[in-house]
């Protein structure tokens, strides 16, 4: 047997595989939202009318279907404000990224900016959800961009993008920043246009906060209303912890959120869902 050659590590291990990390189990609330923001996107979906589905499938509890709403509505209302403020945080071109890296990086950053869930959790939870959904690498990034996203809240965020804010004397018309309301509210330009010309001349003029409070109305969470058919207003309130509505003589809100079809009232026929708008047309 030959003597082994100068220089050559005889000991060397061989060289191990790295172990698989293992598989991701998403919260059932984030992952029914991620669901919604992708069947709008690959369908076209109304989320009024896929949310309910997809929640009742999921059998949620009452919590988990009330984030699920919050979250999945929240993120499509302030879809375009998001995606300026993702815009920032990258070094690409939102359009470059994959649309399901997209849709969580979105579900991510509302939850930083607009709701309660401290930073650290909703960035925790989200970047949990992308390594279910879109994988270990783009999960990193997801990482990275929503610590980006949770160094500033949300006026901060409206600050940077917009450093002119409210009134400016430079701005079209020369009354209104169409722009920064735009950004602030996350409607599209035109739509703020045609609200201040609904609104009259004083919402470019004497009375320009008029625009931004209907803008910041429009923009609210919406609430479940249902309509009592087979029993009274306060016995449904009182059943579904709801409240009486204030206009009909028929509506119940739900706060909460959440699917409708999980109240037995409305599977058995005693209640429906209905905007109190409309049941006023109705009377």
């Amino acid at each position: 047997m030959s003597p082994p050659q100068r220089g050559r590590n005889t000991n060397r291990r061989p060289a191990q595989r790295r172990p698989t990390p293992p598989r991701r189990t998403p919260d059932p609330a984030r992952r029914i939202a991620f669901d919604l923001l992708a069947a709008i996107r690959e369908r076209g979906a109304y989320a009024n009318l896929t949310l309910p589905g997809l929640l009742d499938q999921a059998d949620l509890d009452e919590r988990d279907a009330a984030l699920a709403t919050e979250l999945g509505y929240g993120t499509v209302r302030w879809q375009g404000t998001l995606d300026a403020i993702l815009s920032r945080c990258l070094d690409r071109p939102l359009s470059e990224l994959d649309p399901p890296v997209l849709d969580v990086l979105r579900l991510g950053a509302y939850q930083v900016l607009h709701t309660r869930i401290p930073s650290y959790a909703a960035v925790a939870a989200t970047v949990n959800l992308a390594g279910s959904v879109v994988g270990e690498g783009p999960a990193r990034l997801v990482n990275a961009v929503l610590r980006k996203v949770s160094r500033r809240d949300f006026d901060g965020w409206i600050a940077t993008l917009a450093p002119t804010v409210g009134l400016n004397e430079n701005a079209d018309d020369g009354h209104v920043d169409f722009a920064e309301l735009a950004l602030r509210h996350a409607h599209p330009e035109w739509i703020v246009r045609a609200i201040a010309e609904g609104l009259g001349p004083e919402a470019l003029g004497s009375n320009p906060a008029e625009l931004s409070e209907a803008l910041a109305a429009n923009n609210q969470r919406p609430v479940v209303h249902l309509v009592a058919r087979r029993t009274s207003r306060d016995e449904l309130a009182r059943q579904v912890d709801g409240e009486p509505g204030p206009w009909s003589p028929y509506a119940v809100r739900i706060p909460g959120g959440g699917s409708p079809h999980s109240f037995a009232e409305i599977r058995d026929g005693r209640a429906g869902v209905q905007d109190e708008g409309s049941q006023l047309m109705a009377l």
